[in-house]
């Protein structure tokens, strides 16, 4: 047949524009297209020699083989897979509209065929990513078994491309690149190399390429002969593992395999926490290995830190960017996904926002949360290590992940009032152990615990033995929003709205010691509260205080101390609060400020003491006050009179 020049279709001539220009954002994944179309054509020849084992011709040395030649500035990529023939050259690359893998898998279908090879791209979409980097692209092929010639393909991406027939013995393709001079670094070895080990390492074929070395002959010392000239030696490397360990069966990988791909996936020289290896299968099939660090990384906080599990399908790498296969809150997990069916765009760099990435992001995270789980429940020491490292961001999730708030909820852990320093509860053993008589779950939050321990709000509950958690990272403010109840107990804050810890008994017993305070005191309330209308909502008396002469609190919905800290840090504006200003009334200095107002309520004595009332209810929960010049001096003259008494 002679040579024949046709058109390309027209879809294919902007596809062809669009990926020569704007299409990838990386120009070695050529190469990887390329390999991945080679690795495709060897698993079809392989799934047809079942029923037709003349097309294997003799040759099932299966591998893909990379040719650079310097002198001619091409690239060659061939392959002993299932090859082409004219007619399928012409639809597969001609056409856009079909593509090999695609037809293939629908002539299976079509069967009814349960035993499918596993199949990654669209041949004649990453086939036309060879455009990026070379003027002209040559593809020789023939099929086996079939007795034909072969066929020959070339073009200039011009629009155009000839075919004719070829004289080839062997099956399989062999495509030659025939580089532009600005990517002439591509026939460089380690360029090549480097592309084979990042994109292609666990392709299950052999990638090889001749290597040349020259040397100069050693004598029986293993010292070099002088004078004996240099000898210039080739051989044939495999430059990919194919070690894909995720695919094989758990019992066949040892610890030493999975220690050194931890290595080589996180990049962290230390133990993993844990190992989690699975298959799913159903409506969507993956292979995942994750790797559960011990101990958090340096910029786990950082904005641009890298983020995502490695991708890849069908052992093809795609990304070690994608973000979508895991939550935020999980940012921690390392590892790879190897999915059999995620359908992916025509770039392969830009996941489809498809509902197979949301079932993936389902499996792993409820495998990583059971995981936890089971930790917890079996090894909780090790457990408290691993959420000293991780449990800031994994609260993150009870916010914003809904859907696994159950889960997540039963793995918080917090310090609290009956824990020593460095000791965790959990919210189920929590509710275990609550007296008879307390009926909500209680915490305060702060910035550390030796804060939070010296806070007057905790006092009637040390008095009544109720335990209060602390909550000391910034996003607890926003994880006890979402984390409202546990086991049909409100969480209940206690250092905002009012708080009832008495049986009703006890109840009607202080209602009436209050009101009999109220009566008592009740001209000094008015003088405190137009002292500080200004900054506080109301004065009342409290059912917090049994030591602390006052304390501050927020309403019930109301914004507290703590959230105005992290609120002013996010450099956010914080719209103007006031609290409740709690006295004790059993407190002696109200009983001296009362003294005082009854026997000279003019006395300027009685305002100085509403505001040292107010700035110490700063102090103790952690708010600078705005005068400190003048509240020292305060003190230096109460000390002064009580030393003179």
């Amino acid at each position: 047949m002679s040579k024949t020049t046709k058109q390309f279709q027209t879809e294919v001539q902007q596809l062809l524009d669009l990926v020569i220009h704007s299409l990838y954002s990386n120009r070695d994944i050529f190469l990887r297209e390329l390999i991945s179309n080679a690795s495709d054509a060897i698993d079809k020849a392989r799934f047809e020699a079942h029923s037709n084992e003349s097309l294997l011709e003799g040759n099932s040395d299966w591998k893909i083989k990379l040719i650079p030649n310097k002198e001619a500035g091409t690239l060659t990529i061939s392959d002993n897979g299932i090859g082409m023939s004219q007619a399928e050259v012409e639809e597969n690359i001609g056409t856009i509209a079909r593509s090999g893998t695609k037809a293939f898998m629908q002539a299976l279908k079509d069967k009814a065929s349960t035993d499918n090879p596993e199949l990654i791209g669209q041949f004649g979409v990453g086939f036309y990513a060879s455009f990026m980097v070379a003027d002209r692209v040559t593809l020789e092929t023939r099929t086996g078994g079939s007795g034909e010639n072969g066929s020959r393909w070339e073009s200039t991406g011009d629009g155009t491309y000839t075919i004719e027939e070829c004289s080839r013995d062997q099956r399989g393709t062999v495509i030659t690149l025939h580089l532009k001079e600005e990517f002439k670094s591509y026939l460089d070895e380690w360029k090549v190399r480097s592309i084979v080990k990042k994109y292609s390492d666990y392709i299950q074929y052999p990638v090889v390429m001749d290597i040349t070395r020259t040397e100069t002959p050693k004598g029986v010392d293993g010292k070099e002969i002088e004078g004996a000239g240099t000898i210039e030696t080739t051989e044939e490397q495999t430059l990919n593992s194919m070690k894909a360990i995720w695919t094989r069966p758990k019992s066949d990988v040892t610890d030493e395999e999975y220690a050194e791909f931890y290595k080589h996936v996180s990049h962290d020289y230390d133990a993993p926490f844990r190992t989690i290896h699975f298959s799913a299968e159903g409506t969507s099939e993956f292979k995942a290995l994750l790797y559960l660090p011990a101990k958090k990384p340096f910029d786990m906080f950082m904005s641009d830190r890298k983020k995502g599990l490695q991708l890849y399908v069908k052992r093809v790498f795609i990304t070690d960017k994608c973000e979508e296969l895991i939550p935020d809150y999980l940012r921690f997990v390392k590892g790879v996904v190897d999915s059999s069916d995620l359908p992916l765009n025509v770039s392969r760099e830009i996941l489809q926002e498809d509902v197979q990435i949301k079932r993936i992001q389902k499996g792993l995270v409820s495998k990583v949360l059971s995981t936890l789980a089971e930790v917890k429940e079996k090894t909780f020491d090790e457990y408290v290590g691993f959420w000293k490292e991780f449990g800031q961001v994994i609260k993150e999730g009870i916010h914003f992940d809904y859907a696994n708030k159950e889960k997540l909820q039963d793995l918080v852990l917090f310090e609290s009032t009956a824990t020593e320093a460095g000791s965790f509860v959990s919210l189920k053993d929590y509710v275990a152990r609550m007296p008879d008589g307390q009926k909500e779950i209680y915490y305060i939050t702060g910035t550390s615990r030796e804060t939070l321990e010296q806070s007057p709000h905790l006092e009637a509950f040390r008095a009544k033995g109720f335990e209060v958690l602390f909550l000391t990272d910034p996003v607890d403010e926003w994880v006890v929003q979402a984390l409202t109840e546990y086991d049909e107990k409100h969480l209940k804050a206690v250092d905002r709205g009012d708080i009832s810890l008495d049986s009703e008994d006890e109840k009607k017993e202080k209602d009436k010691k209050r009101e009999e305070a109220q009566k008592e005191f009740s001209d000094l309330i008015s003088f405190i509260s137009d002292r500080l209308k200004d900054k506080v909502k109301e004065v009342r008396f409290s059912n917090r205080l049994t030591d602390s002469a006052c304390c501050l609190v927020a309403e019930e919905y109301g914004m507290n101390a703590n959230m105005e800290r992290i609120m002013k840090a996010l450099n956010q504006s914080v719209p103007e609060s006031k609290r409740v200003l709690e006295l004790n009334p059993d407190h002696a200095i109200l009983k001296a400020m009362d003294g005082i107002h009854k026997t000279d309520a003019a006395s300027p004595a009685l305002g100085d003491y509403a505001d040292l009332l107010y700035d110490q209810a700063l102090l103790t929960e952690g708010t600078p006050i705005k005068d400190p010049l003048r509240f020292t001096r305060l003190v230096s003259e109460l000390m002064v009179k009580a030393a003179g008494k």
